[in-house]
């Protein structure tokens, strides 16, 4: 217990020639000791909550192996700084408290006023040095953690890119028991969030580690163990009724907070659902205006302005439900931790007044002990004040867990998996369709194209036509037998019924999807004179959203001039010249035949004019039967 008085001649809490030492052991103690029961705390919450093995399932990846060295370094470094930051936060309560005891020596009227004179400046010097070396810390710790979270996040969206292009999940996924919506907000959004680890916010560059849940709790029981040792030996006796209570502002924090945080931890339990509800219904009404701006011609011709304000006006509606609840749940947790916050900070002033004025404790010393009533208050409140952000980081977990278990399932389908031809022919042996529901689209077929030869698909509509030509891609998750393809899946060329042109320079949409480098603009102009599109000779450099840009006639033709330049051995059209008039159709079929006469063709129309251009014809009957026969003549 401090026993300064009003006559007593200034000395410093501190040996602060000695600090720097002092200081220096305690930050690699606290560092080591902090390290291994982290390692501790965090294998317990990966092993035995929902929640760490969701976040292990997700990013466990990044913290493994022997790339992840540099990782676990940078960790070590961000927790260093964090109890250097703890430190310094420290050695300010003891130069506040030589502040405040010099100035009080300094005012009063004792023959030792010169030594509280001397004192404040020395404190001054003090004060610069605390300043200095604050500001230092902040800045690295500002640009190691904004380090830390782009690294970690380029990681795990290339890791999630990946996931989702690889065994077609993007497209498979669709088929599973338990579809997710919007995995393109995940990997963009959530990844941004999961990676920034301060709650529901995107990384901003003003973050530090202390902003961050994981670190900012470490800071919090640092700095409630470090400023309880300051408390407990400066907390005075309080006396009330004649029962005195011994250290009393330790204890009456202590419990205070406890009391606070329990039921805020009540209050907040149903933040986590209402957060995540709102992220996806969110997502669900973002989707829906997104449909309407890509579907405007449709909708403009359909006059269906009405149905999609009613589909939007739903959708908002359920946003808005689910805010209504979010909003009321956290205006009752925030107004709960608010009223404890406000009602807390007189405390240790009447607390510690019945020794300042019995000339116990000096000023600074009183300073001094609200000062780390207010740093245990506010760090034991952290775990209850981050609760909503917990809820909004869990959220974002939740989600990221079930895009990565997605994209698991995705790559469990067992398709047709096309190998490689050696002779060069187009082999298909016993490959059966089916609905996802089991049923039989297509029964077991057998058909061999050698290269040059040419076979026209033909049917009803909704008979599996464009899922036979999915089949022998490999896309389609339903279907099973052998397909051999001549040079491999990376020597054909399937073209979808729809044309995709992808973002970027025109140049970009001819090559694709081989890199635009790949071909030289003579090559690209040549092939999209020959296809009829004379007028975008001169256009290959220039960036569009050419999807809509163009006209789909138009887009069929690139595709055209995309077998042009890539001579695939084998390619499948699925009515890809369904936009075209008779004559530009037979004059692109033509010049495939005459520019590739070695490509295996594969057609799917529903034009007679089509059929005379091919060699063969496969006809899909119904009930799964098909027939294939011979034309009387080709193109």
């Amino acid at each position: 217990m401090n026993t300064e008085t009003f006559g007593q001649t200034f000395a410093p809490t501190l040996d602060w020639s000695r600090e720097w030492l002092n200081s220096g052991i305690w930050v690699l103690t606290a560092f080591v000791v902090t390290a291994l029961c982290l390692a501790v705390v965090l294998v317990a919450l990966g092993r035995f909550t929902e929640w760490g093995r969701q976040f292990w399932r997700v990013t466990g990846g990044y913290f493994t192996g022997r790339a992840s060295v540099g990782v676990w370094a940078c960790v070590a470094l961000l927790l260093l700084l964090v109890i250097v930051s703890v430190r310094i936060n420290v050695l300010l309560t003891y130069y506040v408290n030589d502040l405040f005891t010099a100035l009080q020596i300094a005012f009063s009227s004792g023959p030792d006023r010169s030594s509280g004179i001397a004192g404040f400046w020395a404190t001054m010097v003090i004060f610069a040095v605390l300043a200095g070396c604050y500001i230092v810390r902040l800045l690295l710790d500002m640009y190691v953690t904004q380090r830390f979270i782009m690294r970690w996040r380029i990681w795990l969206s290339r890791n999630f890119i990946d996931g989702w292009l690889g065994d077609l999940a993007y497209y498979r996924a669709q088929f599973g028991a338990r579809p997710i919506d919007n995995p393109d907000q995940r990997i963009q959004q959530d990844v941004d969030v999961f990676t920034t680890g301060v709650g529901g916010d995107t990384n901003n560059p003003i973050f530090t580690s202390g902003n961050t849940l994981l670190f900012g709790a470490v800071e919090a029981v640092l700095s409630v163990l470090s400023f309880g040792v300051i408390l407990w030996q400066l907390s005075e006796p309080l006396t009330v009724g004649g029962v005195t209570l011994q250290r009393a502002l330790f204890w009456i924090v202590l419990v205070y907070v406890l009391v606070a945080t329990v039921v805020a931890f009540a209050i907040g339990r149903p933040l986590i659902r209402l957060s995540y509800l709102n992220e996806m219904r969110n997502a669900a009404f973002r989707y829906a205006l997104v449909r309407v701006r890509e579907g405007g011609a449709a909708i403009g011709l359909y006059r269906g302005e009405a149905a999609e304000r009613t589909v939007l006006s739903r959708r908002l509606d359920a946003v808005m439900e689910n805010y209504r609840h979010w909003l009321n749940r956290m205006m009752l947790f925030f107004g709960w931790n608010v009223s404890m916050s406000q009602a807390i900070n007189p405390l240790p002033w009447l607390v510690q007044a019945q020794g300042l004025f019995a000339q116990r404790i000096s000023f600074g010393g009183v300073w001094q002990s609200s000062n780390a009533f207010a740093a245990i208050h506010d760090n034991l409140s952290f775990f209850r004040n981050a609760y909503d952000q917990f809820a909004s980081y869990r959220a974002a977990i939740i989600r990221l867990d079930g895009l990565a278990d997605q994209n698991v399932r995705a790559g469990r389908f067992t398709p047709v998996r096309p190998s490689d031809s050696l002779d060069g022919r187009l082999e298909v042996s016993g490959v059966a369709v089916r609905r996802p529901d089991g049923s039989p689209l297509l029964h077991p077929l057998d058909v061999e194209l050698a290269p040059g030869e040419s076979l026209v698909v033909t049917g009803p509509s909704g008979i599996g036509k464009s899922l036979l030509m999915a089949s022998l891609a490999g896309v389609w998750p339903y279907a099973s037998g052998e397909v051999r393809l001549p040079g491999g899946c990376d020597a054909v060329m399937f073209v979808p019924q729809l044309p995709y042109l992808p973002l970027g320079d025109l140049r970009t949409a001819v090559a694709y999807p081989h890199p635009p480098e790949t071909y030289d603009d003579a090559a690209m102009q040549s092939a999209l004179r020959d296809v009829a599109l004379p007028h975008l000779m001169i256009r290959l450099a220039e960036a569009q959203d050419w999807a809509k840009t163009l006209s789909v006639g138009e887009q069929q033709r690139i595709v055209f001039a995309r077998a042009l330049l890539a001579e695939p051995s084998a390619v499948f059209l699925d009515e890809s010249t369904s936009a075209l008039d008779e004559g530009l159709e037979e004059m692109l079929y033509r010049l495939l035949r005459e520019r590739l006469p070695d490509t295996i063709v594969v057609s799917v129309s529903h034009r007679a004019t089509v059929h005379p251009l091919h060699d063969r014809r496969l006809s899909l009957v119904g009930d799964g039967e098909w027939r294939l026969e011979r034309l009387a003549s080709s193109g």
